[in-house]
């Protein structure tokens, strides 16, 4: 017999490999961070000798679902502003640029890793603030911050870093207790700083880096001034070059409004770029995304799809890759990628009136294996496969929202939330069991982040922005403008 150190054994196992096995009475073997086989629990029983065995029964095992497109900071402005006069966008750059510290993005990037742990989320992207343009790159302590949040949890994060849109310089400021010193920041600066957290960072444990620059659309040709427009796309091709020769994944947030064709005429598309929202493309800007090679980044219940409308089903039958996101926990959703799966497979159905749209093995794929494709990852995770890494993810099917336990892969993409979540396993290291985190203090994690947002509520006088708006109860709609996309 093999000695490994861990045995997975009588659950149903959806493997999302290359043939998309569903193994029922499965088992998956792992030693130090890698798969080293999968198939039925019979079989494995046989062959391996285990330092430690779980079992399964009764539940579901599916690899670690990736999220990719999330912002860090979300997490602690939750609904902040949402619904007050539409004032998130502002709450998001004042606190994102002049409002937080490096406490806030530690706290913050606990709280967020520790929900994804909860959820199963086992890699998500992060970018590091709100918004297209909206980057916390002034200094590289507040990444740092963040880095190292992440990596106490322990799951994987691709955190995006990089320039904000001219016009330069832009106005930071940092606090030291209650004094605050502003400071202005050039392109130059930020570039530095991305630098700096890219070789400090990158493939750092769990950690990456990847670049980014704000989109340019439409309306940015026809407002900004020529020079000021002229200076953005030297800045995308600078951050792009040094993208590729990084090696790393490039992504933009909030494709809009020809914005596609203008990345295109730029040169930053490619195998490597990653475009978030990318809502109401042209046929042209789908055929140039699938002839490109590019990925996008869907968001289903975002704010952007609301406004407009990823063409996922046609991206996908174009021959794209297409990956579901969060777009992080605010201002009005959550990192549960279930939730996501849902709303993903109801959105779509919806336009088309189609209920044959977008089978759920199809939205499972796009965030799991799809997701790590996107990110240049899928030789290591994403699929539950020999030589993978060991990303499993557990789900208790005892439940009565679950039950009775047949089509077992239906139950889980149509019915399992992310509470549902039992275990969860990265790189071979157990991290969730029972639900409940196994080395993540959760109460002290909460309690930072308590701390945190009350911090930055008094700072920023942001009080007025967290009771409930004219119009929560009673009306058929609020009375005021709804929020811009985010």
């Amino acid at each position: 017999m093999i000695d490994i150190d861990l045995l997975f054994s009588g659950g149903t196992v959806i493997t999302m490999d290359d043939t998309r096995r569903v193994i029922d009475d499965g088992a998956i073997a792992v030693r130090a961070d890698r798969i080293v086989d999968v198939g039925p629990s019979e079989l494995l029983a046989l062959r391996y000798r285990s330092g430690r065995t779980i079992d399964t029964t009764g539940k579901v095992l599916i690899p670690g679902l990736i999220d990719v497109h999330a912002h860090a900071g979300h997490g602690l402005i939750k609904t902040m502003g949402m619904e007050q006069e539409s004032h998130w966008e502002e709450i998001v750059n004042a606190a994102y640029t002049v409002g937080t510290t490096p406490e806030f993005w530690h706290a913050e990037a606990q709280l967020a890793a520790l929900e994804r742990l909860r959820f199963g989320v086992t890699c998500a992207v992060s970018l590091l603030g709100g918004g297209d343009t909206i980057m916390r790159t002034d200094d590289p302590v507040y990444g740092t911050a963040h880095c190292e949040g992440v990596a106490a949890i322990g799951t994987r994060s691709v955190v995006a870093v990089g320039s904000t849109r001219p016009p330069h310089p832009r106005t930071y400021a940092r606090w030291d207790g209650g004094q605050r010193s502003e400071r202005p920041v050039t392109f130059e600066d930020q570039l530095a700083v991305s630098r700096g957290l890219l070789d400090d960072w990158h493939s750092k444990g769990r950690i990456r880096i990847a670049l980014l620059t704000p989109v340019l659309r439409d309306e940015h040709a026809k407002t900004m001034s020529v020079a000021d427009y002229e200076a953005a796309v030297r800045q995308t091709q600078t951050v792009r070059a040094l993208s590729r020769e990084a090696g790393v994944i490039f992504t933009q947030d909030g494709h809009w409004r020809g914005s596609v064709q203008r990345a295109r005429d730029i040169g930053i598309l490619g195998t490597d770029a990653l475009l978030s929202h990318a809502i109401d493309l042209s046929d042209e800007e789908i055929r140039i995304v699938a002839d490109t090679g590019t990925r996008i980044a869907h968001n289903p219940s975002a704010i952007a799809s609301i406004l407009g409308r990823c063409p996922a089903v046609e991206l996908l039958e174009a021959g794209a890759v297409v990956a579901l996101g969060s777009d992080a926990t605010a201002p009005d959703r959550s990192s549960d990628m279930f939730r996501h799966m849902q709303q993903c497979m109801h959105y779509h159905r919806t336009f088309f009136r189609d209920p044959s749209v977008l089978p759920p093995g199809k939205v499972l794929e796009m965030a799991t294996i799809d997701a790590a494709k996107a990110l240049g990852l899928d030789g290591e995770i994403g699929s539950l496969q020999t030589g993978k890494k060991a990303d499993i993810v557990v789900i208790d099917m005892v439940r009565p929202h679950l039950a009775p336990f047949q089509m077992p892969a239906f139950r889980t993409i149509y019915f399992a939330n992310g509470n549902d979540v039992d275990t969860v396993v990265i790189d071979g290291e157990v991290l969730l069991e029972g639900g409940l985190a196994v080395k993540a203090d959760t109460n002290a994690i909460l309690k930072a982040a308590n701390r945190e947002a009350d911090a930055l509520v008094t700072r920023m006088s942001l009080k007025s922005m967290t009771g409930l708006p004219d119009g929560f109860f009673g009306a058929a709609r609020y009375p005021t403008a709804r929020p811009k996309a985010e």
